[in-house]
């Protein structure tokens, strides 16, 4: 195929991704995310097309940058960096050309400036050692092991039985078993020599005979070069102003040492160009374990599990009893002051043979009147005890060539490690795993072991029932998703489009031969996700305090995500158990409510609401129900800085309003709605309430007759309660007033947080 030809077909390509994000044509929307697909997939079958691709993907940000036609910038961009980290070939004037792109865009507000920043940081050092990009990008998924690039990825996919049929959990796994068997860690050292040998190389690397020594070398031969060009890359990666020149210097001689001087001169002087033109590399997929969501500490576990050496995976049958070797600092290393328990002279400590002072002597003198401070200090860092996320304090959530989240947020103590959790399912499914995130900061404030050294990315692809996805999109169980599809398109295009696709694939026949190449879209677009997917959404946590009928029972506490829904019971509690109805409220439908609440206001200042009312029941939503409302302040990415005052809940109250005339007396419904931060509701005329929580019905209370709903906290930290308890009755109510004002947010990876 001629070039123009090459180019043509690429940019019919290109325009059918612009028009599924600009157009709302309904011939587009049954193949949306197929496109994007089908066009790494043509650069994936012949490398060579590669740089005409990059051409045509920065030609068309330039023109929506000269056009502000903003909505195709980052779906644009993200492709455009896909495509450099896998190809070979692209030359220094197309990363150069990219790398302005990315700096002008940086005057643009968030999430533009963020996902450009992270862009270009990424492409300075691709620019100036090609290969760089795709290189980590294996080492750290793949968990090969490197001195120089010690980090570590992987892919938690939790799927749970009684929300997923079985047919799609054996379609899943299958699909990802039969493409990860092909992907040994001899396969993946291969590529990742090949590919940088080519990236660096160009037109002068002998693709053919490359590929053919490396399959044919050894074992150990196979290591000693992958663990030559690694150190060939990283080296001059860190350096402060890395040479391409110097970087070709040494990858010549890798590439001499592997084919001979011989075979690497008639490569630089010009072969046959059949044999000579760049062969794909694949990019394989990351590492990806398949598990069957059974209870909420199973997540803390496995996180356990993938920090933990494989040579110390003795696990004990109690989660408390988990041998944590390895792992230390635990508690001991978070605590912020050590009791001492002598008496705080130095003359009163017990002298060891070193010690011994002359009596009479300036020193001994000294030692009689010298105090030791009884508390010995360890400086941390202010944020050390429990950071707000676990990417650290809120600000710029980007990438700089390591898995996010890495650095130190302990002393010593690196965040070598990634754990991507990827949740399938609805509305149900996340409020499970938002119990479960809540259980495990609440674990992290007393043992504090994974959150120095693990940085937790939180994924979710919505599946729905197969009758609830075919009627709507944005059908009652998939809230969630439509809110994230809203705020952004891209994720829209990408994500929310898997849903029929995985009822597809788990009712075709099942094929048990893994040996053959396979091909998924499925497992392809989770990848994307996964590694594109670097900008979180935030979503607000909400706690109720449930009160029972049965006075002899404590209150019960548990949280929310999406929604809370009420109805009221036909039943109703004794009258020695609670307060006797007010005289004079008549009988009717429903039941007589108390309704205390902070309304939510613009001006951000607090006014307390009291209503009492008949009403048929209530819905708490957490959710805006419309575009006008998406931009609301309910969530919000980090460089929003979310508040407290900000977070409110929309309340839906089924009322009953009474009526007389000379008919007699008639009941008619009124839907009121208000906004609120925090609510308590009580029971008047003793009938009981029952609450479903997040549309699950295994999370129903029943006999209830009072609850309290406000914005959940973060957990508090043993450090935090002892520093409390140290100080003044005045400093005592302002630190707690602090750490009231820190809710407990959850975050959700989208590939732009919230465009606005």
């Amino acid at each position: 195929m001629e070039s123009s030809d090459v180019e043509l077909d690429l940019q019919r390509s290109v325009q059918a991704v612009l028009r599924e994000l600009s157009a709302q044509a309904p011939a587009l929307q049954s193949n949306q995310g197929m496109w994007r697909w089908s066009l790494h997939k043509k650069i994936e079958r012949d490398p060579g097309k590669s740089p005409a691709l990059v051409r045509i993907l920065l030609r068309e940000l330039e023109k929506a940058e000269s056009e502000d036609a903003r909505h195709v910038i980052i779906p644009l961009l993200h492709t455009l960096m896909y495509v450099l980290t896998k190809a070979t070939g692209i030359t220094e004037e197309l990363h150069r050309r990219t790398y302005a792109f990315c700096t002008r865009l940086l005057t643009l507000p968030a999430p533009y400036c963020t996902i450009a920043l992270d862009c270009a940081i990424r492409l300075k050092t691709e620019t100036a050692v090609p290969g760089t990009l795709y290189q980590r990008l294996v080492i750290a998924e793949q968990n090969l092991t490197s001195e120089l690039y010690p980090y570590r990825e992987r892919v938690f996919l939790f799927v749970d039985p009684e929300l997923v049929s079985p047919s799609v959990c054996s379609a899943l796994l299958l699909e990802i078993e039969a493409a990860q068997g092909q992907q040994t860690p001899e396969a993946c050292m291969r590529h990742v020599v090949s590919h940088a040998l080519q990236a660096a190389l160009g037109e002068a690397c002998h693709a053919g005979a490359l590929q053919k020594k490396l399959l044919a070398s050894s074992r150990p031969a196979l290591e000693r070069y992958f663990h030559a060009v690694v150190t060939a890359v990283e080296q001059m990666a860190r350096e402060p102003s890395p040479s391409r020149e110097g970087h070709l210097e040494r990858l010549e001689e890798i590439y001499c040492s592997l084919l001979g001087p011989a075979a690497a001169a008639r490569g630089r002087c010009g072969g046959d160009p059949l044999q000579d033109r760049p062969l794909s590399v694949p990019l394989p997929s990351p590492r990806i374990t398949f598990h069957l969501w059974t209870d909420e500490e199973q997540l803390w576990k496995e996180l356990v599990l993938f920090l933990r050496p494989q040579t110390q995976l003795r696990l004990s049958v109690d989660l408390e009893a988990l041998d944590l070797q390895g792992l230390l600092p635990d508690w001991e290393l978070a605590r912020a002051s050590m009791l001492s328990t002598d008496s705080g002279i130095e003359r009163d400590l017990p002298l060891g043979a070193d010690d011994l002072l002359e009596p009479g002597s300036p020193e001994a003198e000294r030692a009689g009147l010298q105090r030791k401070g009884g508390i010995k200090k360890r400086v941390w860092p202010a944020d050390i005890v429990m950071p707000g996320s676990w990417d650290g304090p809120p600000g710029l959530h980007r990438r700089t060539g390591r898995p996010s989240g890495d650095g130190e947020l302990l002393p010593g103590i690196s965040r070598l490690h990634t754990a991507r959790v990827l949740v399938l399912g609805d509305d149900r499914m996340l409020g499970r795993l938002a119990r479960a995130y809540r259980n495990l900061r609440k674990r992290e404030t007393q043992r504090f072991c994974l959150t120095p050294r693990l940085s937790l990315q939180l994924y979710y692809i919505p599946l729905l029932a197969p009758e609830t996805s075919a009627a709507s999109r944005r059908s009652e169980l998939g809230e969630l998703a439509a809110f994230l599809g809203r705020a952004d398109p891209w994720y829209e295009s990408i994500v929310n489009t898997l849903c029929p696709t995985i009822h597809k694939l788990a009712e075709m026949p099942l094929s048990l031969d893994t040996s053959q190449t396979v091909d998924p879209f499925i497992l392809d677009a989770i990848t994307y996700y996964v590694r594109m997917g670097t900008q979180p959404v935030y979503f607000q946590i909400y706690m109720v305090k449930i009160f029972s009928g049965d006075l002899s029972q404590d209150p019960a506490e548990d949280i929310f995500l999406t929604e809370l829904k009420v109805k009221i019971q036909d039943s109703k509690f004794p009258k020695d158990s609670f307060s006797a109805r007010r005289r004079g409220v008549a009988e009717g439908p429903g039941a007589e409510l108390s309704i205390c609440y902070q309304k939510a206001l613009l001006s951000h200042r607090t006014r307390e609401v009291t209503a009492s009312l008949r009403a048929t029941g209530l819905v708490l939503k957490t959710l805006p129900a419309s575009d006008s409302e998406a931009s609301g302040p309910t969530h919000c990415t980090p460089t929003a800085a979310p508040e407290t005052d900000h977070t409110c809940l929309k309340v839906s109250v089924t009322e009953i309003v009474k009526t007389s005339n000379l008919a007699g007396r008639s009941f008619s419904v009124v839907t009121n709605t208000f906004r609120t931060a925090n609510i308590q509701i009580q029971s008047q005329d003793r009938r009981l309430l029952t609450l479903l929580l997040d549309k699950d019905s295994c999370r129903t209370y029943r006999d209830v007759v009072r609850f309290e709903v406000a914005p959940c906290p973060e957990p508090c930290s043993r450090t935090q309660k002892s520093k409390v308890l140290g100080l003044g009755s005045h400093e005592q109510e302002m630190e707690r007033n602090k750490a009231k004002a820190k809710p407990l947010l959850i975050p959700i990876n989208t590939f732009s947080g919230i465009v606005q």
